[in-house]
């Protein structure tokens, strides 16, 4: 995509949603940091389902490990992958306590030291509690700047470089936001919503879709007939 194309594409992005917001509920970044590993391989809202009444009783580090694993389970259960994301929080809290003062540290590099927090999840920390511009790639994103043309890679980590090449400064606080919102309900998987995308013009997807014809009335199937 032309770097003219892609200034026009973000423009259209913020115009559509100026101050764009992620769906996962939070309280501090340390709930953000526990939201975000719940949520691999689920979908925000059912992470939200099951943090809702646990964050009633875990704000802090100290508080999830008073919790305890087992406990912990029971709230996340309905959480794919629960057992093993129960086993990460609980080693991630304790080592927050023990190294960390409790505080959620804003650097990648150590936040990757953490169980269960891989680049991903340490750039949406990154980006929503502290305000760093990164960019978190995740299945959404992905999709989308392959299948625009805006940031084509054949990994999730080539296709951030990318972004980070090509995004212009000042969007970059919200790239992360603006695209995994257009990629999870505009440019969607299984037929995305090309009618209603405000940068179809400027996408190199070539099997764009168009509006389907409405069926046709009991009155205009008689005539017809």
């Amino acid at each position: 995509m032309k770097k003219a194309d892609v200034v026009t594409f973000f423009d259209r992005l913020a115009e559509a949603i100026p101050i764009p917001k992620g769906e996962l509920e939070y309280i501090n970044p340390y709930t953000l940091l526990i939201a975000v590993v719940l949520s691999a391989q689920a979908t925000d809202a059912g992470v939200n389902r099951a943090t809702k009444a646990l964050f009633e009783k875990v704000r802090t580090p100290e508080d999830m490990l008073a919790l305890g694993e087992a406990r912990l389970k029971d709230y996340i259960k309905t959480i794919g992958l629960y057992n093993s994301k129960a086993k990460n929080i609980i080693a991630l809290s304790r080592l927050l306590v023990e190294r960390h003062g409790s505080q959620v540290p804003p650097s990648r590099e150590v936040l990757e030291t953490l169980p269960g927090v891989g680049r991903k999840t340490a750039n949406v920390v990154l980006n929503v509690a502290f305000g760093e511009p990164t960019i978190a790639v995740d299945t959404h994103i992905f999709r989308l700047c392959n299948r625009t043309g805006l940031a084509p890679g054949k990994t999730p980590l080539e296709v951030e470089k990318r972004l980070e090449h090509v995004v212009p400064e000042a969007r970059k606080l919200h790239a992360h936001h603006w695209l995994i919102l257009h990629g999870r309900y505009v440019c969607k998987a299984r037929r995305p919503d090309c009618p209603a995308c405000v940068v179809r013009d400027l996408c190199a997807y070539k099997a764009k879709t168009t509006l389907e014809p409405a069926a046709p009335t009991r009155t205009a199937r008689r005539k017809r007939a």
